[in-house]
Parts: structure tokens; C-alpha cells; sequence
């Protein structure tokens, strides 16, 4: 199979989704039922970070919504000119007061130096996790969802995710979501492709919702 370090592409991706339906019967029922998963794949940069930061805790359509008004609001939406608004204009556009200090945190960070988001495809999976996680309000989830769905790297898993801990607790018939745990050591066997399963996972979750 192709070298599982390199970034995912739409080939390595197809590839990945039958290896892993071959060894796991579970992942393979849902590859049956509503075919290869979507790559999810979203631009680098200051945007899309403050658009995970806006899904932390809340669900994807309400972040989206916010995340629009905060484009339609500052155009280009970039470090400089998110410090421009201030705290009323971002609790209207949907940011709590904790992510508008972490918002916040982020632009300085970058204006400062201290983050450079375009030195992170050179980095290593620890590297990437130190570099994102060292800014205040940005935690493993985070770091670990740009390395999957920017970054593209095959083996991040999201530990806490809610929804993929739901998609896992129904694929995998088990009687309630399993915790950070149960989760590292249930994906074991999916490496080096972990982030494949997720997207499977995640398939399964807004396929059934959807219908």
C-alpha cells in the first residue's frame, strides 16, 4: 500500500477505505451501506483554525452559521482584521467570551511570530500538536482535527470527539459512547490509518442523521 506517511489523496484515500473494510467487518458494513467517505478536506490557515475553534462544544451547523457571519463581517478574514472587532460585534456573530479571548490569542500569536501556520506541513504529528496546543484555548482535539482535515495526515484520531465516539458506540454495537480510552485502544487495529476510520465513522454518523 502507498507510503501511509504521506499526506492523503483522493487514490490513498480509496485505497485505505478497502483495506480498513477488510480487516473490520463493522467498517466495511458501513463502506457498504453508504460508500467511500468524503475527504473533508479544508484550506490552511487562520480561517479555518478559528472555524474549529468556533466547533468546539457545539454542533457543526451552528458553527458553520457563526463562522459565516464572521466572514460576511471581515473580508479577508485575517489575524489583523479579526482584532478589529470588538467584544459585541463577535458575541452577535456567535463567539462566547472564552472563544473571543481564544480568538484573540490565536491572531497575536500568529501577528507575533509565535505560530507560523505555513511551517506546519514540515512538521511532525508531535510537532504540529506542540505548535498548535502552545496557544492558549487550543487543545488536542483541535491540533488533531487541522493534522486530519488540513494537514491531511492518515493517522490522526481525534480522541473526545463526541460524534465520532457515537459513530463507534453504533458501528461497533457497544452499549454506550466509549471514553478516550476505550477509544485509543478500539482504533489500535485501524493504524496506520486511523484517520480513514474516522472519516468512515464520521460517514456513518451524518448518513444515518440525514435520513
Amino acid at each position: 500500500m502507498s507510503d501511509p506517511a504521506k499526506p492523503l489523496t483522493d487514490a490513498t484515500l480509496a485505497l485505505a477505505v478497502r483495506e480498513l473494510a477488510r480487516r473490520d467487518p463493522a467498517l466495511g458494513t458501513v463502506v457498504e451501506r453508504f460508500g467511500l467517505p468524503p475527504m473533508w478536506a479544508r484550506e490552511p490557515g487562520f480561517p479555518t483554525l478559528l472555524h474549529v475553534l468556533l466547533e468546539q462544544q457545539v454542533s457543526l451547523a451552528s458553527a458553520k452559521a457563526a463562522f459565516d457571519r464572521l466572514r460576511a463581517a471581515r473580508d479577508p478574514l485575517t489575524p489583523a482584521s479579526f482584532l478589529e472587532l470588538d467584544d459585541q460585534q463577535l458575541f452577535e456573530i456567535g463567539f462566547s467570551r472564552q472563544k473571543t479571548r481564544y480568538g484573540r490569542e490565536l491572531a497575536l500569536s500568529i501577528l507575533s511570530g509565535a505560530l507560523d501556520l505555513d511551517a506546519l506541513s514540515a512538521l511532525d504529528d508531535e510537532g504540529v500538536d506542540a505548535a498548535l496546543t502552545a496557544v492558549v484555548g487550543f487543545g488536542p482535539w483541535t491540533a488533531t482535527i487541522y493534522r486530519l482535515m488540513v494537514l491531511l495526515r492518515p493517522d490522526a484520531w481525534p480522541v473526545g470527539d463526541i460524534a465520532l465516539a457515537q459513530a463507534i458506540a453504533e458501528v461497533q454495537g457497544l452499549p454506550h459512547r466509549p471514553g478516550s480510552s476505550q477509544m485509543l485502544a478500539l482504533a489500535e487495529g485501524w493504524r496506520p490509518w486511523r484517520a480513514v476510520a474516522a472519516r468512515i465513522l464520521w460517514h456513518h454518523y451524518l448518513s444515518v442523521r440525514a435520513r
